[in-house]
């Protein structure tokens, strides 16, 4: 039997540790893959997927379920990586390690690629994510959030504890600020369709 995420929740608050690791299984991926997107260091995103989880498991108790698990889970990981950026106060870097794709980690099990098209894709990923690092944090996190993760503007607006407007706003924007710096480098047609 499959649990819903809330009824994996009210378990683990009632003491049972495998309904948490249930959870850890379900999201692990997605958070890492958003650690990894707004970090951009491998270690360090695993470092945060596993310091988020740990933050979740403590304040399980004071959650009230007034939002969806994931979306809290969501807002602890983006706590953390602002954390990590401003402890280290540089901007994220996107540079993927040759053995890691964020996009088959978050990814579900799909239709088998050709090398090509795997090329292609990780070549593609590579520019987009170069693209992003033009871009202000809060309009990168909602590019990230939204194109990667398909979480709607209003959950977006509460993770980011802002007007929906707002939200709507920053995607646009940095919508227009990617378009423009892959049209500088040449890839637009390609990579638009992408992001």
């Amino acid at each position: 039997m499959t649990w819903t995420d809330e009824e994996l929740v009210a378990r683990s608050r009632g003491g049972d540790l495998e309904s948490f690791n249930q959870l850890i299984l379900r999201w692990e991926r997605p958070i890492y893959a958003l650690a990894y997107r707004v970090i951009g260091r491998d270690e360090e995103a695993r470092d945060v997927c596993q310091e988020a989880f740990l933050r979740a498991f403590r304040a399980l108790p004071g959650f009230k379920g007034q939002a969806k698990f994931s979306s809290w889970l969501y807002r602890i990981t983006l706590n953390l990586c602002r954390d990590w950026i401003r402890r280290h106060r540089r901007a994220p870097v996107s540079q993927m390690p040759e053995d890691t794709d964020p996009m088959e980690l978050a990814a579900e099990v799909g239709p088998v690629e050709t090398i090509e098209d795997l090329a292609a894709r990780r070549e593609l990923t590579l520019v987009v994510e170069k693209a992003m690092e033009f871009l202000p944090e809060e309009q990168r996190t909602a590019i990230i959030l939204k194109e990667y993760h398909g979480l709607t503007f209003q959950e977006i607006a509460d993770l980011q504890g802002c007007p929906l407007s707002t939200v709507k706003t920053r995607l646009y924007q940095g919508l227009t600020v990617l378009r423009r710096q892959l049209e500088r480098n040449g890839h637009v047609r390609t990579a638009v369709k992408r992001v």
